[in-house]
């Protein structure tokens, strides 16, 4: 059982390559189905931010806990929740963040099952590059809109929470940003059947400082940087194969809420 301020886990890097790498989702038209380039396991150590006396924060290190509150069941099969949890996402990131507007546009749920469509996501990386975080917001506000939205301050920042229990396994950890090099980063293609992104990748880096938080309960959230187009540092993440208590067994359950987000004119 994990009682000190570092844990030890395990991650799947990228690895650099000669040649361009992608992700396939939902591949040869099977929901779940994912192909999935070259990945490297590595053991790290990683720093529990609600013991170790360290304190992280969205503005200097591209991520932040904090409480969160809903009475919405995410894993309620029908989709009437979506608009009520939607505006508790966006009441969330204006109460943090000098926001004007935000765009919730969606939600993932994963279950560490055999069973789930989608589980935990167990590569290093994030979410969007340069490129791809441009063409989304196209994709999600309209050629117009977007861009009157990249004329001022906008970006990417997602939205993590336990569901249902508190995690005790496979927690969300984060690479804090001023510990990787440019290097790192590897460009990799996304590959939906009915449209295509760009994601980054990172390679391993003995130098790289991991953190999570222990035992994150529903009440409790992570906001984290993805793309900001004034430069902020992404974030990159993964799950985290390792187990708060090894004779506690639970299934982990989370929501990931994609949002972008514009910032006020100052």
């Amino acid at each position: 059982m994990t009682t000190t301020a570092t844990a030890n886990a395990t991650v799947n890097y990228h690895v650099h390559k000669p040649e361009r790498q992608a992700f396939e989702l939902d591949a040869d038209g099977i929901v779940g189905n994912l192909v999935s380039p070259e990945l490297s396991a590595v053991k790290i150590s990683v720093q529990d931010t609600r013991l170790a006396e360290i304190d992280v924060s969205f503005e200097q290190d591209s991520v932040e806990y904090a409480a969160f509150q809903t009475n919405v069941d995410v894993l309620n099969d029908e989709q009437s929740w979506q608009p009520m949890y939607d505006a508790d996402v966006q009441r969330f990131l204006k109460t943090k963040l000098d926001i004007e507007e935000v765009v919730v546009f969606d939600h993932t749920v994963r279950i560490d099952d055999e069973k789930s469509d989608r589980k935990p996501a167990r590569n290093v990386h994030s979410d969007y590059s340069k490129e791809g975080a441009q063409q989304r917001l196209i994709d999600l506000l309209g050629k117009t809109r977007a861009e009157e939205w990249a004329l001022g301050h906008y970006a990417f920042i997602n939205v993590w929470r336990p569901v249902e229990a508190e995690i005790n396994s496979s927690p969300l950890g984060f690479i804090l940003p001023a510990s990787v090099e440019e290097s790192d980063w590897i460009l990799l293609d996304l590959i939906y059947p009915d449209r295509k992104g760009q994601i980054l990748g990172l390679a391993a880096n003995p130098s790289h400082q991991w953190v999570y938080r222990s035992k994150m309960k529903p009440d409790e959230a992570a906001f984290f940087n993805i793309f900001d187009n004034q430069g902020q540092s992404s974030i990159a993440h993964s799950a985290l194969d390792m187990e708060e208590n090894p004779v506690k067994h639970s299934v982990r359950k989370s929501i990931e809420s994609r949002t972008v987000v514009r910032y006020r004119n100052t």
